[in-house]
């Protein structure tokens, strides 16, 4: 059987990953710095495996936004990120360097949906949307199991919302200030709090306008999508799962039960935590790296 490449690349860690989709063999983990010395390693990585024959192909998630459009130019290329030193980056073109083999580039959050669907939350749904919520906020879209791209990718965390009554922080998103990201994002968090979020206990009133924040974002997007499935991972989602729970409390109301089933239970079993954790990720790349290879 075939072994697959697998290349996680978010704004804080990226993961290297040899093995088969749900069977990670191998895994080098290591902090995103410089594109030089983050995509350096990763590629020597890739370029170990290739040259002992292992691999049929590589699967990139990369942290956006990215170009995905293959008939593009500056496809594989790193655009307007806020994560210095990387806008312009040629991620494929780097790593093919080290594995001239089939590579397919998709982001980290429609390649974590990818894995969700296969083999995660998400089996057996027709569509899907993966939102993670950690340093920044993303959000991938699947349709029939592919992920949706158009012009670009979905930028989910850029959206705006209407405001929780009363809430006067500005945001902290570079771009856009009080969009999805500069709300709800980790660092968004902490510069709302003062520190980092997991010295802030549950109970303490400044959760309550991110769990509203969530609780809008999830309406939009069951509004706009209408998916079977949204599934919240990320560092700030999985380490504070009463953030998930108390935004899903407040969806109904947001409704007004004009999508018909959108009960509280009926929600909890639409809106999920990831099956895969923390490996949805890796194991998304890995999804890619099969596609590429067929």
């Amino acid at each position: 059987m075939p072994l697959y490449a697998g290349l996680e690349m978010g704004g804080t860690k990226t993961i290297v990953v040899l093995g088969e989709p749900g069977a990670i063999r191998e895994r080098i983990e290591f902090a995103t710095s410089t594109p030089e010395e983050t995509l350096g390693r990763a590629a020597s990585e890739v370029g170990r495996w290739h040259r002992d024959g292992r691999i049929a192909g590589l699967g990139v998630a990369s942290f956006g936004p990215v170009r995905l459009a293959r008939t593009a130019p500056d496809y594989g290329t790193i655009l307007d990120t806020p994560k210095p030193g990387w806008r312009g980056t040629q991620v494929v073109g780097i790593l093919r360097a080290g594995f001239p083999g089939p590579i397919a580039l998709d982001t980290d959050v429609n390649a974590a949906a990818m894995a969700e669907h296969e083999m995660g939350a998400g089996r057996g749904c027709a569509s899907l949307i993966y939102l993670t919520i950690g340093t920044g906020v993303g959000g991938g879209v699947l349709v029939r199991g592919d992920p949706m791209h158009g012009v670009m990718h979905p930028e989910i965390g850029h959206m705006r919302l209407r405001r929780a009554v009363g809430d006067r922080f500005e945001g902290a998103c570079r771009y856009h200030g009080a969009c999805v990201e500069g709300l709800i994002s980790g660092s968004a968090i902490e510069a709302r709090f003062g520190c980092v979020p997991a010295e802030v206990p549950w109970g303490d009133p400044r959760w309550h306008p991110i769990a509203s924040d969530l609780a809008e974002l999830l309406a939009n997007l069951l509004l706009a999508f209408s998916p079977e499935r949204i599934i919240v991972g990320g560092g700030v989602a999985m380490r504070q799962p009463q953030l998930l729970a108390a935004a899903i409390d407040q969806i109904p109301e947001r409704l007004a039960g004009y999508l018909g089933a959108t009960t509280r239970a009926d929600l909890a079993h639409r809106i999920v935590a990831p099956a895969l954790g923390n490996d949805a990720g890796p194991n998304g790349s890995l999804c890619l790296a099969k596609r590429a290879s067929r």
